[in-house]
């Protein structure tokens, strides 16, 4: 008889169950397992180049919007102001874009993880546009105001959002090339928002800046959409901890009050701002004490430590503060050792912000092809912390001062792709958009305490009490330029330290095999 054959040749309905079996299906789990999370059984297809460029061009149009309402309304403000006839608000107009976009970065980023990136980049672009229209259609300025805010809320969607939705498309050794893409997008909206700004204030109306992007946010939608369908999907659904996000948002927004206001509007050491300090540190230990109880937390706190999230976020802000603590002020030092009016001033920034983008370019090539692929930033942030040294220790014609600040820009810009692919490539696939949230945010934070810092130094150093950003008249103009060098030593010193600490941090920060065409991806545990 083979093993195959029954050997009791009653039919099967006259077999009985012993009485040991009925026992033992009673013990046998009932639990209904919830599959709607789990993966499809069968792969997706893979996206094509021609799917790839649409998903990338429609994501830099996406990431310009957001950036280029950080600098387009600028040069409007003054006709704002004059029609509204409120001039002593008019900075709460940039202050409300700036709070609202840094404190939902990382509500976005984690959401993302949860929700998927296509419910978060609808609601960003959404809130975005509504914004947008709201504040083309402000009747005064404090409807302006609030709707910035709103527009902020968007604005600070869309950047964790992209940049985790090019984690999806692009495999690790590939992403920091593009990474390079958009470090271009935001230095074209740098360098073009406030002369669009100002022909839109000047030839057209203010309500222009505002109204420009509604189609383009309709524009990217509508390229992005259609194919967000094929991307791979990798958030996982989970309660959301709405008071974790809560405490972070409002200790970062009171962080910022006191960085917008101190030295500003109260002295750094008024009760004002001690008191609105405090609070903003015992929210911050609040969210953290919360952290380490709750059972899902909004900010994960074990995804912040290890030996690369921390570095690459460290030497990220790093860099960014620095170049937007010298962009912010390097206009008052050509206008008072240079003697430029303020349109050469801007135009002389030019090398400061545009070369860091070929410093990134040159990162995202060694990332696709070299196998220790940090030492371009260590030797790039190595090189920057030097001429920030020589800017501080020499006094240079205008030419060399521009050649010497393009060789910094260069070596500063091969942090930022290094530093962003390194820190989504050493998390889990469902955790990407909650680190990358995450490093917005810090980052925003960086660069608004460098900016603070840096402008607190030169109030020290002149020993007098003037406006540093804006018009620049009266006492600015008086000041010797003997003094201003003098004072801007202490400044490019500044820069020249926090190159110098995101050099440290990358040769600190664990170099991880990157996935990429060629190679396996590295093995991930079950969720």
């Amino acid at each position: 008889m083979n093993k195959f054959e029954r050997q009791n040749h009653e039919p099967a309905d006259h077999d009985t169950l012993t009485d040991e079996i009925p026992g033992e299906l009673s013990h046998i789990t009932t639990e209904v397992i919830d599959v709607s999370d789990a993966p499809p059984i069968a792969p997706r297809a893979p996206l094509t180049q021609d799917e790839v460029r649409t998903i990338l061009i429609s994501l830099m149009l996406t990431m310009f919007l957001a950036a280029l309402d950080q600098t387009i309304v600028a040069t409007a403000l003054p006709t704002i102001g004059r029609q509204f006839g409120d001039v002593s608000n008019l900075s709460w107009v940039i202050t409300a874009y700036l709070l609202a976009s840094t404190a939902v970065a990382p509500v976005f980023g984690t959401l993302s993880d949860i929700y998927g990136r296509r419910a978060m980049i609808i609601a960003a672009l959404s809130l975005f546009i509504v914004g947008s229209i709201l504040c083309a259609l402000a009747p005064n300025m404090p409807i302006l105001i609030l709707a910035r805010g709103l527009q902020g809320l968007g604005g600070g969607g869309i950047m964790p959002v992209v940049q985790t939705v090019i984690s999806d498309v692009v495999s690790p050794r590939e992403r920091g090339q593009y990474q390079a893409y958009f470090s271009g997008v935001w230095v074209a909206a740098g360098i073009g928002g406030p002369i669009v700004g100002g022909v839109f204030a000047e030839h057209l109306h203010w309500s222009m800046i505002f109204w420009i992007n509604v189609p383009l946010a309709v524009g990217a939608l509508a390229l992005l959409l259609p194919k967000m369908a094929k991307i791979p999907v990798f958030h996982r659904r989970r309660k959301v901890d709405w008071l974790g996000g809560v405490l972070l948002m409002a200790s970062a927004v009171v962080f910022m009050l006191v960085l917008t206001w101190g030295g500003n509007r109260y002295l750094w050491l008024s009760p004002t701002i001690i008191a609105m300090l405090g609070a903003s540190v015992a929210l911050a230990f609040s969210f953290v004490w919360y952290a380490r109880r709750a059972d899902e937390p909004f900010l994960p706190l074990p995804l912040m430590g290890g030996t690369v999230v921390p570095y690459a976020m460290a030497a990220g802000g790093c860099a960014l503060g620095a170049i937007t603590g010298l962009t912010v002020n390097l206009p008052l030092y050509y206008e008072v050792v240079y003697h430029l009016s303020a349109s050469e001033a801007g135009l002389a920034l030019i090398p400061l912000a545009a070369i860091s983008t070929c410093g990134a370019a040159i990162a995202g090539r060694t990332m696709a092809r070299a196998k220790h692929y940090k030492r371009v930033a260590i030797i790039g942030t190595s090189i920057a912390a030097v001429s920030g040294c020589a800017l501080a220790l020499t006094t240079l014609p205008l030419w060399g001062l521009l050649v010497l600040l393009s060789v910094f820009s260069l070596g500063l810009g091969t942090t930022f792709p290094i530093s962003v692919v390194s820190l989504q490539n050493s998390v889990a696939r469902p955790q990407i958009g909650t680190v990358t949230g995450a490093m917005n945010f810090f980052r925003a934070m960086m660069s608004s305490f460098t900016v603070a810092a840096f402008t607190a130094i030169l109030l020290m150093s002149l020993g007098a009490d003037i406006s540093l950003v804006g018009e620049h008249h009266g006492s600015v103009n008086a000041i010797p330029t003997a003094d201003m060098i003098t004072a801007f030593r202490y400044v490019f010193g500044a820069a020249a330290a926090l190159m110098a600490g995101a050099t440290l941090c990358m040769i600190l920060m664990e170099e991880r095999p990157l996935a990429g065409p060629g190679t396996a991806p590295p093995a991930e545990m079950a969720e």
